[in-house]
């Protein structure tokens, strides 16, 4: 019996050299490491030194398109930054646009404004009617004054009459006398008469030109009511308002103004620079200038040297110089900013 269960109880033991083999142990697992290792690096290294490494090229052959194409839009900036006029040399100065012909209108009386007729910007002709003031009392007298010289022409044409028939009753008298029917007295008489009418016919007619002066006069007085452009030019400020009183007079204040608006005549901008007493000796009347407003530094204006102001500023040592500009544009505007250059003589 214990025979059989020794044989049994060694049958079911298990041997470990076949459980190695069998289940495929360490040396299996590191086998197989290696074989992957192995085609690993084999493939990297076919993959490294084979000749069919060509895509590399492909690449480099974008780059040359890349290039070229910069090439190809270089000359197009070029020619942008050409037009850019090259600097001119000389001595250079700054200053400011102004108007030689420059006013603030206004009236010669102090009135009531009933109506202003321009804005700002606006363009007016010489003689343009720019404002009303109230004229109302003015047109009573006119009228007033205009019936006196009619009532004075009547009183002289009654005057003419008389002394017209005075002088043929004179004329009959003087025949009457020579014929014997009329006395000297008589004569006397009427001779006093005659020249009595004529004096006060000389008087009505003074009054006539009187009344006349009187009329011409309130009708320039109702005249002066109508606020007019002294010259052609361009509005760059308003500043009165219907309702306020204008006094030409006056230093302004709420409702008083001393002018209807600021009017410059375009055609009289010129510049004025400041340059420095060291550098003044360069300058000379008739010079040729070229001209850079601030507003648009690629555009340069022609100009030439118009006068030389005989005075120093005592506080900046500069002497300003008159430069009158060789072209008219709408884009030169009073008070602009520029600065030019004084070509030197060639």
């Amino acid at each position: 019996m214990n025979d059989e269960r020794t044989e049994q109880l060694h049958s079911l033991t298990i041997e470990r050299t076949q459980e190695s083999h069998g289940s495929g142990g360490p040396g299996w697992v590191a086998l197989l490491v290696a074989i992957v290792l192995a085609g690993g690096g084999g493939a990297g290294a076919a993959w490294y030194f084979s000749p069919k490494a060509e895509p590399a090229p492909a690449v480099t052959a974008e780059r040359p398109d890349r290039s070229v194409e910069r090439v190809e839009t270089a000359p197009e900036v070029a020619p942008a930054a050409s037009t850019r006029p090259a600097p001119s040399s000389g001595l250079v100065a700054s200053g400011y646009v102004v108007a030689r012909r420059q006013a603030t209108v206004s009236a010669e009386i102090t009135g009531r404004i009933r109506d202003v007729l321009i804005e700002e910007g606006a363009v007016v002709e010489e003689g343009e009617v720019l404002a009303y003031l109230d004229d109302d009392r003015a047109r009573i007298d006119l009228d007033l004054f205009e019936a006196q010289q009619a009532a004075a022409a009547e009183r002289a044409q009654s005057f003419a009459a008389q002394v017209t028939e005075a002088r043929t009753q004179l004329t009959r008298t003087e025949q009457l006398i020579s014929s014997g029917y009329a006395t000297d007295s008589r004569r006397t008489a009427e001779q006093a008469q005659l020249d009595s009418l004529q004096a006060q016919l000389s008087a009505a007619r003074a009054d006539l030109a009187a009344a006349r002066v009187r009329v011409r006069s309130q009708r320039d007085y109702v005249d002066r009511h109508v606020v007019r452009a002294p010259f052609g030019g361009v509005v760059i400020a308003k500043n009165a308002q219907v309702g306020e009183i204008l006094s030409p007079v006056s230093a302004g204040g709420g409702f008083t103004r001393t002018g209807i608006a600021t009017l410059v005549d375009m055609d009289s901008l010129e510049l004025e620079v400041d340059v420095n007493e060291g550098q003044i000796q360069r300058v000379r009347a008739g010079q040729r200038v070229e001209a850079i407003l601030d507003a648009y530094p690629d555009w340069r204006i022609p100009a030439h040297v118009e006068a030389i102001i005989p005075t120093a500023d005592r506080a900046r040592a500069t002497i300003r110089v008159r430069v009158a500009l060789g072209e008219r544009d709408d884009r030169v505007l009073p008070d602009m900013a520029a600065r030019v250059t004084f070509l030197e003589q060639d």
